[in-house]
């Protein structure tokens, strides 16, 4: 008994900490509450939306982030087709951009990513602070 004890402090000392990230986790295809959950009261949005906790269930570890992306998808026969997945990502955008758009022959899509719980949730996602630093930046130049 004492061999287990020490080996389960042994190994508990060893295991790596982290807190998940909760991300919006939905596409509009079958959920049109994904196209802008922030018009949405939070009672409805905790019914109708699932929340994901990133990397719940993973036995190997990931740097999780929430991820936005907006799709059109160009179709042959028919119109083309609007759509907004909301979920979990692990692989960095590139030069860590928050936002980026890929251009395929059958689809265009801007992918935007977020580090905060819930951040996927907004129609843009520029964070507060860029947008509060750029305000007074631009108030200074026109001051000075």
């Amino acid at each position: 008994m004492l061999k287990f004890l020490v080996s389960a402090l042994l190994a508990s000392t060893c295991v790596q900490y982290a807190t998940a990230i909760r991300c919006y986790d939905c596409t509009s295809v079958n959920n049109t509450m994904c196209l802008d959950p922030s018009s949405y009261d939070q009672e409805t949005l905790r019914r109708f939306l699932v929340f994901a906790e990133c990397g719940q269930g993973v036995i190997v570890p990931q740097n999780y982030f929430c991820r936005k992306i907006v799709q059109t998808i160009y179709h042959t026969n028919r119109e083309s087709e609007f759509r907004i997945t909301r979920g979990c990502g692990w692989v960095r955008a590139p030069q860590n951009l928050d936002c980026y758009k890929a251009d395929n022959h059958d689809h265009l899509e801007t992918v935007c990513q977020c580090f905060e719980d819930g951040c996927n949730e907004a129609t843009s996602m520029v964070p507060g602070w860029t947008m509060f630093v750029a305000s007074v930046v631009i108030m200074l130049n026109k001051l000075c």
